[in-house]
């Protein structure tokens, strides 16, 4: 099992947390990750030539690691073989769950204990063709430890599940096996985004003919949990929160897709609900996901002091801790002050003390101080942020290319504001739209909401300091095709319009400023200024 990664303590000043011990007192009648009873959960049919009983407790299993219920579906797993000793399939399944979710990494010791599972499950026998070619496929995942091959492994693990599909095209289990890896396994350069899309039209044809099955749903909003996407997945969004409503990743996923097109209250709503089931069940890593998820929704509605309550809360459960819940951890305190222009807390946000085993976690940390400072007027003292920014990036670049790109996307920013800042403003807008651009060419992590501060979003805000207030606009407006209704691009779209001259624009910026933020805080300046602009208290 994962070493449990524990809350760094220099994030201590933003998160509340009761004490483990404690904790683990108060919930020590669940068992972490533990399924409840007659959970509800959707309906699932995974055909294994297994015993009758064995066969029904299979199908609990599988059903639970469609909503990447880990734990509970291992042990589901496990539950199984005790029923049919012989049931190959077990193995098979029980390897899956420790896959854990499969948009990011396993640990090695997932690793080696999986492919301990399906070598023994080869050893055993299939008990047929079809068995057979799952465990074959599954292994391709698990056939070595080293991290920085995982990605093509799992392109591998793609191709042997479209060999299966194709040889068993009436399998829908495998169908909807396939689909999901096509997704995991696609390029965040592919801006065409065809295996997402293959995916899904597998997704929506198998929908129709199961429309109680929960990997389908789930699977859906992963794959169209892109800018371009995301419109198709809302039905998808909707329809699973209710249909698996036992589940907290369940209630989390709709936020995806309500992130994407900027529906803060449903996504609100929805993680407020995921995050109280993850504490009735003991899942660390789901509540502080949601409540990331959460605090970012309301920081873009402008209700600052929700925000900091929702990360204050965090900590209630004592299950298992992973990267999701340290990006999250890190993830929470930078948000609260980049996204409210708190420069000074952002510069004064304490170092992270030592690498942790989340390097890009780390990053996070030093890319909003770098901002703090250089935004603070003090862009000189950013150099050892930005340095550990680059440092951050060569040590992951030979075991994790996504996460190197994504630091280097940060410090690249950070240089470019520092620049900015130091008066060489031309350098640094240059730096800035360089930024911008790569950033443009990947894609966000599943783990976060979004990047705590677009490059994008940067530039257009120096491109504002200096008097280009039409460029400006140009820039507010192109975050928002990617990043919708988010408060600081509009609040900015709306100024540059302003100052730019164009009433016209400026009023409709405003107006859906307004719109978006109902219940912002009294503090936020932007909201007296829109209500100014528009002729209204």
């Amino acid at each position: 099992m994962p070493r449990p990664v524990l809350a760094p303590a220099f994030l201590a000043g933003f998160l509340a947390f009761t004490p483990l011990s404690a904790r683990s007192q108060q919930h020590d009648h669940v068992h972490p990750g533990a399924a409840p009873t007659a959970a509800t959960l959707g309906r699932v049919h995974f055909p294994v030539q297994c015993s009758p009983e064995a066969q029904s407790a299979f199908d609990e299993g599988i059903k639970l690691q469609h909503s990447f219920w880990y734990q509970a579906a291992g042990a589901a797993f496990q539950q199984v073989r005790q029923r049919d000793p012989g049931c190959t399939m077990s193995h098979w399944g029980e390897a899956l769950s420790l896959l854990t979710n499969p948009y990011s990494p396993p640990t090695q010791a997932n690793l080696r204990q999986s492919r301990a599972l399906l070598d023994e499950a080869k050893r055993l026998g299939a008990r047929n063709e079809r068995e057979a070619a799952y465990i074959e496929a599954l292994s391709t995942v698990f056939a070595g430890d080293d991290l920085a091959q995982h990605r093509a492994r799992l392109a591998i693990y793609r191709d042997a599940m479209a060999q299966l599909h194709a040889r068993f095209p009436d399998d829908t289990e495998g169908a909807i096996q396939y689909a999901l890896i096509l997704g995991v396994a696609a390029s965040p350069a592919d801006k065409t985004y065809a295996d997402q899309l293959r995916g899904a039209a597998i997704l929506e044809a198998e929908w129709v003919r199961q429309p109680d099955h929960p990997g389908i749903v789930h699977y859906l909003i992963h794959l169209y949990d892109y800018p371009p996407l995301a419109a198709r997945g809302v039905r998808a969004a909707e329809r699973y929160a209710t249909l698996a409503a036992d589940a907290a990743h369940a209630l989390h996923m709709p936020s995806h897709i309500y992130t994407r097109i900027g529906r803060w209250d449903g996504s609100i709503e929805t993680n407020r609900r995921s995050a109280e089931r993850a504490v009735a069940t003991n899942d660390a890593e789901g509540e502080f996901h949601a409540l990331d998820y959460m605090v970012y929704a309301y920081l873009q509605t402008g209700q600052d002091e929700a925000a900091r309550r929702a990360a204050a809360s965090a900590g209630r459960a004592s299950g298992e801790r992973r990267g999701g819940h340290a990006f999250s951890v890190a993830a929470m305190p930078a948000r609260l002050v980049l996204e409210r222009g708190a420069w000074a807390e952002a510069a004064a946000l304490p170092a992270p003390p030592q690498a942790s085993a989340f390097l890009y976690t780390d990053a996070l940390t030093h890319f909003a101080r770098a901002i703090g400072l250089a935004r603070s007027g003090r862009a000189t003292e950013a150099a050892g942020d930005i340095a550990a920014l680059r440092r951050l990036a060569d040590t992951l670049r030979p075991r994790d290319a996504y996460w190197a790109e994504q630091i280097d996307i940060q410090r690249e920013t950070a240089e470019g504001l520092v620049l900015f800042a130091s008066g060489r403003q031309e350098e640094g807008l240059v730096a800035l739209r360089a930024a911008a651009e790569h950033q443009s060419r990947t894609e966000k992590h599943v783990v976060t909401p979004g990047p705590l501060a677009p490059a994008r979003e940067l530039l257009a805000e120096a491109l504002l300091e200096v008097g280009q207030f039409g460029a400006a606009l140009r820039e507010f407006e192109a975050v928002q095709q990617t990043e919708p209704r988010r408060f600081r691009a509009v609040a900015g779209a709306a100024r540059a319009a302003e100052q730019a001259g164009d009433r016209d624009a400026a009023r409709r910026h405003y107006a859906a400023l307004v719109e978006i933020a109902p219940n912002a805080d009294a503090t936020r300046s932007e909201l007296v200024q829109a209500r100014a602009f528009m002729g209204t208290r």
